[in-house]
């Protein structure tokens, strides 16, 4: 009897070294998370959850590194005429080497701009709207809409905001008038830029190099 309750033991005290101390139930390698997942940001004129004309990280793989803009040249894409999208809100922010502008939208933009003006303006009343800088860009979405059905703006507050990033000054509502929504850029000086179309969720990227 005493030679059978000593092999018990033995066999007792194998087991717990087998298992180790610190041996997480459900087995070795068992985590919560999962390795190597990352939490994108979603900048921009904002971030993850952004507020409209807010300033934080822009669209894009976390840690990757965005190409710089190499060309001055004006952007203008002719798309078949369709129904209007909608412009929800407009991010930014300082990527480094560049200024990164996004233009959330609720569908497919058909036909845009991006051109360098002289100064901006109201769309509609052609006034001259008061900001200074050392240059303009001018990004014009049609057909296109900042308001509901009811009229309701879905791109809030303005029309200018504060950005003060490496280039971008300020980003300026120009106008959301007859199917034509305008996007202005005062820039410190003029430098190239580029223009992205993106999808999930839709949005119309512009790039400003400092």
């Amino acid at each position: 009897m005493r030679l059978s309750r000593v092999g018990a033991l033995v066999s007792c005290l194998a087991v717990l070294v087998a298992c180790g101390p610190n041996q997480a139930p459900g087995g070795a390698g068992s985590s919560s998370s999962g390795a190597g997942t990352t939490g994108a940001a979603h900048p921009g004129v904002t971030g993850p959850s952004p507020s409209p004309g807010g300033a934080s990280s822009a669209p894009g793989q976390a840690g990757t590194a965005l190409p710089v803009p190499t060309s001055t040249r004006d952007v203008e894409v002719e798309g078949d005429p369709g129904e209007p999208v909608l412009v929800k809100t407009v991010r930014f922010a300082d990527h480094g080497p560049l200024d990164r502008v996004v233009i959330d939208l609720d569908g497919d933009v058909t036909s845009y701009s991006v051109r360098w003006v002289d100064e901006l303006v109201q769309d509609g009343s052609g006034e001259p709207i008061d900001v200074r800088g050392g240059a303009y860009l001018q990004v014009t979405l049609k057909p296109a809409n900042a308001h509901t059905d009811e009229g309701k703006p879905t791109w809030t507050g303005g029309p200018i905001f504060q950005a003060s990033l490496g280039n971008v000054q300020n980003v300026v509502k120009t106008g959301d008038f007859e199917g034509v929504v305008g996007v202005g850029l005062v820039l410190d000086h003029r430098a190239p830029f580029s223009v992205t179309e993106l999808t999930s969720p839709h949005r119309l990227v512009v790039d400003v190099a400092h």
